[in-house]
């Protein structure tokens, strides 16, 4: 991966991620100071399922940047790598489970209109789509980091020989 690319991978991370924490700072402060109407700011279903969502794209993100730092140092091709690319796979599926929540949630306000709530649904298997894709790239990896071992072996017993 060329440094042009890293660079930009990681600043769109870095935008990214201080976006959602910028936004769960505001829910953060708008909770804690309340609604002036009513004196009260309840942290209610779906101010939780956006926390809970915007966490699982954090851990996605940070595992993210740990993988491009492995590729930038060329040493993504270990067993370091399954961990990041395992958390970005339950980052992903935890995505999904949240939408799917926030799909329910909306459900029984789309009476009238039901083909909000099919959308919405066939966005949250989009999301677990991803993470196939994801976990497909993983069992790549895998059969990767099978061939380095391999071809280091063979290096080695090719130096016994000379």
């Amino acid at each position: 991966m060329g440094k042009w690319t890293v660079r930009a991978l990681r600043a769109v991370l870095a935008v990214v991620l201080t976006g959602t924490v910028l936004v769960q700072v505001g829910m953060v402060w708008a909770l804690a100071g309340g609604d002036p109407e009513d004196g009260s700011m309840p942290l209610t279903p779906m101010r939780l399922l956006t926390i809970l969502g915007m966490v699982s794209a954090q851990v996605a993100l940070v595992s993210v940047w740990r993988l491009v730092t492995m590729v930038r140092r060329g040493t993504v091709f270990s067993d370091a790598a399954f961990r990041s690319v395992d958390t970005v796979i339950g980052a992903i599926v935890g995505a999904a489970l949240v939408w799917f929540a926030v799909t329910a949630f909306n459900a029984p306000g789309q009476r009238e209109d039901p083909g909000v709530t099919v959308i919405m649904a066939g966005v949250g298997v989009a999301i677990l789509g991803v993470a196939l894709i994801v976990l497909v790239l993983r069992m790549l990896l895998v059969q990767a980091v099978a061939r380095d071992g391999e071809a280091t072996r063979m290096r080695a017993e090719l130096d016994e020989v000379i």
